[in-house]
């Protein structure tokens, strides 16, 4: 039996070569994938992810595999982060792809509505369009009259020829539109109450809460991506690879430079989170994540032999409101630029 799966087919190529790249080290050092979770002090099921293709290795594991395999690193490092772009690129065009799937469902569901509806009535584009006499769904999902600004539509029963009268229609269209109309009343119902909280407000109370930014709802479990088991201020206190917030669902925010050292501000929306990571540190040094617009405790951690460490999470309404600290055992101290 081969010792390695194959590697997913939609992987980036980027990525792809680059997963190799990690299974070739691994393969020549002899060692299994637990003995690299022993030596790296990432697990051995975020190891299965890094080499099989499902998850991103932080930059913090890549080091340290290339010192447990006697790698450059400066050249791992190199390919990581060359990675690290093309994973964003393919999230970001996966994200496109669903919403594009969304609004064609949308568009499907409130035309087929429309077709029903009062408006099937209506004439169409005048002679010498090629379309039919029924109304035509526009790019947004909605419903036009003629082509003509300047000539209105005429109200049905003034039509010198009606359509035919459509046929009944069956159970799935009327459950279709019994979906729609309960949709569309519930939007109502939430913009009025928004409305509502919107007039009942006044003076400087009113401006102080649109200046004043909040962090958004956290999503439900049933809305996490698989393989993520926090949101918002359940993450604060959690270890970001073990609660599945890091890899494709972190970017790095911010960094500075502090001595010899990096600080990194690490953030994930999916989470709602951020933490701090330092690397090319010495054992001793310690690296702090705090929020700016908030009293939440900073989170800590502290450098060992591998020569980089992150903190716990901390619940972030956006990347600028993060900073991220280190002192070094020089004495040297130094941040992040919180928001840029």
């Amino acid at each position: 039996m081969p010792r390695w799966k194959a590697l997913p087919e939609e992987l980036d190529p980027q990525v792809r070569e680059f997963a190799t790249q990690l299974r070739r080290l691994v393969d020549k050092s002899g060692l299994s994938i637990a003995a690299v979770s022993d030596r790296t002090g990432y697990s051995k099921t975020s190891w299965e992810r890094y080499l099989n293709g499902r998850l991103l290795a932080p930059k913090g594991a890549i080091v340290a595999l290339a010192e447990v395999t006697g790698t450059n690193p400066l050249h791992l490092t190199t390919m990581w982060e060359l990675s690290e772009r093309a994973w964003s690129r393919s999230e970001m065009r996966h994200d496109m792809t669903m919403e594009a799937i969304r609004i064609t469902q949308a568009r499907d569901a409130l035309g087929e509505f429309g077709g029903d509806g009062p408006g099937a009535s209506r004439p169409g584009p005048g002679p010498g369009t090629g379309t039919g006499t029924g109304p035509r769904p526009a790019a947004s999902g909605g419903w036009h009259g003629p082509e003509s600004p300047a000539t209105p539509p005429r109200p049905p029963a003034a039509s010198p020829t009606p359509p035919a009268p459509p046929a009944a229609p069956g159970r799935g269209r009327r459950r279709t539109v019994i979906f729609v109309t309960a949709l569309v009343g519930a939007l109502l119902v939430i913009a009025g109450a928004v409305l509502l909280t919107d007039l009942g407000g006044g003076g400087d109370d009113t401006a102080k809460v649109v200046e004043s930014p909040s962090a958004k709802p956290s999503p439900t479990a049933s809305e996490l991506p698989a393989g993520v088991k926090c949101a918002g201020d359940d993450c604060t206190g959690e270890d970001p690879e073990l609660m599945g917030c890091g890899g494709e669902f972190a970017e790095t925010a911010t960094t500075a430079k502090v001595g010899t050292a990096v600080v990194e501000v690490r953030y994930s929306e999916t989470c709602g989170v951020a933490w701090a990571r330092i690397t090319e540190a010495a054992p001793g040094d310690t690296v702090e994540i705090s929020s700016t617009q908030g009293d939440d405790q900073p989170q800590t951690g502290t450098v060992n032999a591998d020569k980089d460490a992150y903190t716990p999470m901390l619940a972030v309404p956006s990347a600028a409101a993060a900073e991220a600290c280190a002192t070094l055992t020089t004495g040297v101290e130094g941040c992040t630029t919180a928001g840029g």
